[in-house]
């Protein structure tokens, strides 16, 4: 069989994020987001069986046999924190596997912007997080969890399926309930939240009309709500918003959204300069007066990127080309990085190159007024 730990403590000793094991095929990891092979060995479907077999307990194998997939988190002692999702591809078991830090890394630690900071301080709204798979969405939470943690008294309540970044109380009470052993459904305990006498919730991820509704109505009723989505970008995720409700109440939502709505933070991540890691780059939208009338009315909705553009000296708002711009800008990431994370690539080389001159163009993230 196959030496689990052995291969856990490569893939952390590599900085690689995740595994994929399938039969037929040697284990692969992915570092810095490129896929390669780790070991001499090819997976048997023996091997397989009895991989799947030592990962799961009872719970989660019940949970397999009846579902065909299964989601759940756990740790290995002296090596780390992982989150599992087994599943069938023609007929046998495949397994993917992604490393979870035991020490939450800081805002400043993963080159995030500084706005991030002035966020979390809002004592209520809703803030979510998007970006694809693997962008580090449950990542960026976590820093913003843990400055709340080290600054202010507060009770933060998360519901995750699974828990992932295991949290230590500092200044902050903090409770994480995972679904399926500290809870039935997101539903379920999203029904009874309010109850809990939270501060800040903290919903993993949206899946579902009741869900959304939910930490909308949170947000309008006072609390500070984190969530996810698995959108691209501020215009797609309000969109994806109101996609979750008919139409006779869209008009109801856009203008809960527009009340309740703190900040998006999308990203993706872009591979450093020196080839050893991939950093954020980001695009952040504060909810200002311009972005809630954006919001309310449907004429206006495709405003949102031109107000994120131009709000980045007074907001602290910004897209993906001005962030990435910035990352070039610090050395962080190579030209041929910067050209291929750009939203509109021969803009942005026209910017690299000098052509764009721009008062806003050393202006540097934090510099901005709140309202």
């Amino acid at each position: 069989m196959f030496d689990l730990q052995k291969m856990f403590a490569s893939l952390l000793e590599l900085s690689g994020s995740d595994i994929h094991l399938k039969v037929g095929i040697k284990p692969i990891f992915r570092i810095n987001g490129e896929l390669i092979d780790w070991g001499d060995e090819t997976i048997s479907m023996d091997d397989m069986n009895e991989i799947a077999d030592g990962l799961m307990g009872k719970k989660e194998k019940d949970t397999f046999t009846a579902q065909k997939e299964v989601d759940f988190g756990f740790g290995v002692k002296g090596v780390g924190r992982f989150r599992v999702n087994i599943y069938k591809q023609r007929g046998t078991v495949a397994i993917a596997i992604r490393a979870i830090p035991f020490d939450i890394k800081g805002i400043d630690q993963l080159h995030l912007p500084e706005v991030l900071k002035k966020l979390c301080m809002t004592p209520r709204g809703m803030i979510i997080v998007t970006g694809t798979v693997g962008s580090g969405k449950s990542t960026t939470i976590a820093a913003m969890l843990e400055h709340i943690n080290q600054t202010k008294r507060t009770n933060i309540i998360t519901i995750e399926d699974p828990i992932e970044f295991l949290f230590r109380d500092k200044k902050s009470v903090i409770h994480q309930r995972e679904v399926g052993s500290d809870t039935d459904s997101y539903q379920g305990s999203l029904r009874y939240l309010l109850r809990q006498d939270p501060d800040i919730i903290m919903i993993g991820e949206i899946r579902d009309p009741d869900s959304m509704y939910t930490a909308i109505r949170a947000a309008n009723t006072g609390h500070l709500v984190f969530t996810t989505l698995h959108t691209t970008d501020a215009l797609q995720t309000i969109s994806r918003i109101l996609s979750f409700f008919p139409g006779d109440l869209q008009n109801e939502i856009r203008n809960l959204l527009a009340v309740t709505l703190t900040g998006i933070i999308s990203q993706r991540l872009i591979p450093t300069r020196d080839g050893k890691g991939r950093v954020p780059a980001t695009e952040v939208l504060i909810n200002n007066e311009m972005i809630k009338e954006a919001i309310i009315d449907p004429t206006k909705t495709s405003d949102i990127k031109m107000s994120i553009e131009k709000g980045e000296i007074i907001y602290g708002m910004h897209n993906f080309d001005q962030s990435i711009y910035r990352l070039y800008g610090k050395g962080l990431i190579s030209y041929d990085e910067a050209i291929k994370g750009a939203s509109t690539p021969t803009d942005f080389e026209r910017r690299l190159k000098g052509l764009d001159s721009s008062d806003s163009n050393n202006f540097e993230l934090g510099d901005y007024k709140m309202n």
